[in-house]
C-alpha cells in the first residue's frame, strides 16, 4: 500500500481508501497499481467484505489524473484488474467521473452521499476504455445509453431511481452506512456470500472491455507467478523445474 491508498481492517471489515483529496483522487499510475494491490490483499486475507471509501469532501474521484493518467485503468476495477470473491461496498460522495465511475459500478453494494453525481463525460472527450458499456447489464439499457453518451450529470437521487446506488444517505454518512451494511456481511456465512456473488456474475454479462481485461489479467498473474519465473529460470539453467503452484 502507499499514502494514496491505504488499507486498514477491524472486525473482518477491510476499509479501503482512495488518498489524494489534494487531488480531488484523481486516479493516477500509483492509485491504481496499489487499489488492484489492495484487492488481492483483501482476498487473501481473513477480511470478509470490504468497503470502498475516498478522502475529502468535493470528490470520491474525478476519473483519470490528465497530468498522470495511468497506463491501464483497467487494472484499478474491483473484479476486472483482481479476481474478489467476497463482497465490495463502495461509499460515494461528490463527483464521480469517468473511470472511477466504472470502479463504483463493478462493487456490489453503492451506498451514495446527497452529495454523489455520477457523469462519464468521455464521449465528449474522445476516448474511451470501453469498460463502461459494462453498466448495460447493471441498469436499465436506455439510462445506461444516455449516461454514457450524452456525458449528462446524473444525482444521487436519480441514480437511486434508475439502480446505479443501493441506497442514498446525508452528507456525511456514507461511509458509516456502509459500514452497517458490511458488519451485517461480516457476521453472514462466507460460503453462501461467495457462492451468491460467483452466481450472479455468471449470470451477467459481461462487455467486450470486461471480458478482455479480466482474461488478460488472468493470463499476466500465471506470466508474473513464481512458477512462471521457475519456468523461465530452469530453462536457462537447463534442468527439471520444481513448481509450487503459485
Amino acid at each position: 500500500m502507499s499514502d494514496e491508498v491505504t488499507y486498514t481492517s477491524n472486525d473482518n471489515i477491510a476499509t479501503i481508501t482512495i488518498n489524494r483529496p489534494e487531488r480531488m483522487n484523481a486516479l493516477n499510475e500509483n492509485v491504481i497499481v496499489n487499489l488492484q494491490a489492495a484487492y488481492r490483499r483483501f482476498e487473501d486475507s481473513d477480511d470478509r467484505v470490504a468497503v470502498l471509501h475516498a478522502a475529502g469532501d468535493r470528490a470520491w474521484s474525478v476519473g483519470a489524473d490528465i497530468k498522470d493518467p495511468p497506463a491501464e485503468m483497467w487494472q484499478g476495477v474491483p473484479g476486472v484488474g483482481a479476481q474478489v470473491s467476497k463482497p465490495i461496498i463502495a461509499a460515494v460522495h461528490g463527483w464521480c467521473i469517468g473511470g472511477a465511475y466504472c470502479i463504483v459500478q463493478m462493487c456490489d453494494i453503492v451506498v451514495a452521499s446527497e452529495t454523489t453525481t455520477f457523469k462519464y463525460p468521455e464521449a465528449q472527450l474522445g476516448f474511451t476504455g470501453g469498460l463502461i458499456a459494462s453498466s448495460v447489464a447493471r441498469i436499465p439499457h436506455k439510462i445506461a445509453m444516455e449516461f454514457m453518451m450524452l456525458g449528462r450529470d446524473l444525482g444521487a437521487e436519480r441514480a437511486y431511481e434508475v439502480g446505479m446506488v443501493n441506497r442514498v444517505v446525508p452528507a456525511g454518512e456514507e461511509l458509516n452506512s456502509a459500514l452497517e451494511d458490511a458488519a451485517i456481511l461480516a457476521r453472514s456465512a462466507p460460503l453462501v456470500l461467495s457462492t451468491l456473488k460467483a452466481f450472479s456474475m455468471q449470470t451477467m454479462n459481461r462487455s467486450p472491455a470486461e471480458a478482455g481485461a479480466v482474461s488478460r489479467e488472468t493470463l499476466l498473474r500465471v506470466r508474473n507467478s513464481e512458477d512462471g519465473e521457475e519456468g523461465r529460470v530452469s530453462f536457462r539453467e537447463k534442468r527439471p523445474p520444481v513448481f509450487k503452484g503459485r
